[in-house]
């Protein structure tokens, strides 16, 4: 039986936590809070960021990350993207030297601007082979009910990327492959830009005309970054493309559009990250989005919108009307 490992208990991390019990491995949750961990054994259910969904009985629920990394064939990191370097630097000697090392974040570091896989492989001294990341239209309380949803499991080793497909893929939850590691990765940072400005455009009161319009251009402006850091084009026009910049831009489970919205209503930066306990990666990674954009020259009109109401005062008002009013040109 397959062993893993999911570093930690938040509501992605917890879901699949379900998604791999219940495609039959044998799971491990880590949980920071002794008391959420606690309480997760003893309900069956995480009432912190899934409450009414049942959790397997095989998943283990501990506070001690060396004892759910114990014989571990997958290590599964689900934490938000900017404490990925400190927190993995403490679990770095924990981990079982072949395991494969699933990032389900979706995020560009601030700083270095690297992606997950490179931060994992720079701590740990991991091969890139080892290193796969997830991507998709994933929004985690539609698939914890178990309502049909697809992903894309991306890693340069082909039989690594099918042994972790073949470990989560269950009867609600299909996972492809892809050795598009880039391109995947970019695909699940840039959405999360892209549906801060949709999340904006709908608290101002846009409709369906705005959305697509973002969508269509969100997608060509991830594509050209993309392009230039060696992703494949196709890549962009699937699951972790498109699909996840569809679901991401379009729902209310979202946390970037959520967040967007409240935005376009009024609230300030402040306000908004006061008001809710789950991170919205798309608030820091614009900035480091944009600065790796800038060093490859690649324009990311709303990616410089969208770091302009988050970091730098501007109104939100102005986002959608500065996009629209840039100079005319063929698409």
């Amino acid at each position: 039986m397959t062993r893993a490992a999911v570093l930690s208990a938040g509501s992605w991390g917890t879901t699949f936590a379900k998604v791999l019990a219940d495609a039959g491995c044998d799971v491990a949750l880590f949980a920071r809070r002794p008391e959420l961990a606690k309480a997760i054994t003893e309900d069956g259910e995480n009432k912190d960021y899934l409450p009414g969904i049942r959790l397997p009985a095989a998943i283990r629920t501990t506070a001690d990350p060396a004892e759910a990394l114990v014989d571990a064939d997958i290590v599964v990191l689900s934490i938000p993207s900017q404490s990925l370097r400190d927190n993995l630097a403490e679990w770095a000697p924990l981990l079982p030297p072949e395991a494969s090392l699933l990032s389900l974040m979706k995020g560009i570091e601030l700083g270095s601007t690297k992606r997950m896989s490179e931060v994992i492989c720079e701590v740990t001294g991991a091969g890139p082979d080892r290193v796969a990341a997830l991507s998709g239209p994933n929004l985690a309380r539609e698939i914890a009910e178990e309502q049909p949803a697809a992903t894309v499991i991306a890693c340069p080793d082909t039989d690594r990327a099918e042994a972790l497909q073949a470990a989560c893929h269950t009867v609600y939850f299909r996972p492809y492959t892809n050795p598009d590691l880039v391109g995947c990765e970019l695909g699940g940072a840039v959405k999360n830009v892209i549906a801060l400005a949709a999340g904006v455009a709908e608290g101002l009161g846009f409709g369906d005309n705005t959305r697509a319009s973002l969508i269509t251009r969100g997608l060509a402006e991830t594509a050209r970054l993309g392009l230039a850091l060696g992703a494949e084009l196709t890549t962009f026009a699937g699951l972790a493309g498109l699909g996840d910049l569809v679901a991401t831009c379009s729902s209310p489970l979202s946390r970037n559009r959520t967040f967007g919205e409240k935005l376009g209503r009024g609230m300030t930066v402040e306000q908004v990250q006061e008001s809710t306990k789950q991170t919205a990666e798309g608030v820091k990674s614009c900035r480091s989005v944009l600065d790796l954009a800038r060093a490859h020259g690649v324009d990311v009109p709303i990616t410089e919108a969208v770091v302009r109401v988050c970091h730098e005062g501007e109104s939100p008002k102005n986002l959608v009307r500065e996009i629209m009013s840039r100079e005319a040109k063929p698409e």
